[in-house]
């Protein structure tokens, strides 16, 4: 079983091999928040509360499905939660981050190859 310490970092590892991904940390309020091109598109607080941005339609399908809890204070932003407390916690929330990824990568390719 690995440790909070080690759940964490496999987390940070795993997102920021997603691509076009950098991460700024004590970014306003959130310990390690995750751009993709300008865009904040998660956050963690302390080990393992994930803050996931997704566009209106998959926020509201993720949270009826109960794969995430409403985020406390920016729903309206598309914000979900969800707790990596252990390794098995670490796909599904990989599988809600990859989703926000691909969801803001294509907007900012949209927005670069517009201003060609």
């Amino acid at each position: 079983m690995k440790s909070r310490d080690e759940l964490h970092q496999e987390l940070r590892q795993t997102i920021l091999s997603l691509p076009d991904v950098t991460e700024r940390q004590n970014a306003g309020i959130h310990e390690d928040a995750f751009f993709v091109g300008r865009t904040m598109f998660m956050h963690i607080h302390g080990h393992g509360h994930c803050d996931i941005r997704l566009p209106k339609g998959d926020q509201s399908r993720v949270l009826a499905e109960g794969k995430a809890r409403p985020h406390r204070w920016a729903p309206e932003a598309g914000y979900v939660t969800l707790i990596v407390d252990d390794e098995e916690d670490l796909q599904p929330a990989m599988d809600l981050i990859r989703m926000s990824h691909h969801y803001f990568a294509d907007k900012q390719s949209v927005l670069r190859t517009g201003h060609q």
